[in-house]
């Protein structure tokens, strides 16, 4: 699974940080674009493939065994009294083995892990992220936070008290879901600038920069590995 960090060069950094200014040149709010690459851990998912591939061995070592010469009539041996320790060290191996590749690979995590965990784990990073980076900590309530998570590829977008009562949830949630349709496209440079450019835009005409505003937080990027 590829980090956050590796995920954007220098130019995209310049490209969100350019953007990021021009959007608050018209506005009073501080607007916080942040990319992480993941939001959850998904330990269950991990056993849950374990498992899986625990049964497939154990299912392979009882049919083999199904197959075999189980006895060796002049020694008197069955191999049948191997049957029942071999899909044991099976079931052990495939569980270990499945595991730790679910860890590695982002795409089998990701089989095993229902959308609406992903979901939740999203939406309590980005609240995490929200209040971690001070967006909720500027002088007016004028933060807004825009969060992309790679593994699940979903976005969530948060606005402090002021943003909220001015904007209006229901703009919030046409900035996501615009968010996440650019998402898509494979560029998410673009489509994190735009959502940008889209959110100072509407942001501008109901929370207008004033003479006394100050930037309160970095134009940066914030890269979550």
């Amino acid at each position: 699974m590829r980090r956050a960090s590796a995920s954007f060069n220098d130019n995209d950094r310049a490209q969100v940080v350019k953007a990021v200014a021009e959007a608050e040149s018209s506005t009073s709010a501080e607007i916080v674009p942040a990319v992480a690459t993941a939001s959850g851990r998904y330990d269950r998912a991990e056993d849950i493939a374990g498992l899986w591939l625990g049964a497939l061995l154990a299912v392979i070592v009882w049919l083999l065994f199904q197959g075999a010469d189980v006895r060796k009539p002049d020694w008197g041996f069955s191999l049948k009294r191997l049957e029942l320790p071999a899909i044991a060290v099976a079931v052990v191996v495939g569980f270990v083995l499945g595991a730790v590749v679910a860890s590695r690979v982002g795409w089998l995590r990701a089989l095993f892990t229902p959308r609406r965990q992903m979901r939740s784990e999203v939406d309590a990073r980005a609240r995490q992220l929200f209040f971690d980076s001070r967006v909720h900590h500027t002088a007016r309530a004028t933060g807004l936070l825009i969060y992309v998570s790679l593994f699940e590829r979903m976005a969530a977008i948060i606005g402090d008290q002021t943003v909220i009562e001015k904007l209006g949830l229901p703009a919030i949630e046409e900035l996501c879901s615009e968010l996440t349709r650019s998402l898509k496209s494979g560029n998410m440079t673009a489509a994190i600038c735009s959502t940008v450019k889209n959110a100072g835009e509407r942001l501008a005409s109901v929370l207008p920069r004033e003479g006394g505003d100050v930037n309160e937080l970095p134009n940066a990027l914030v890269l979550i590995d």
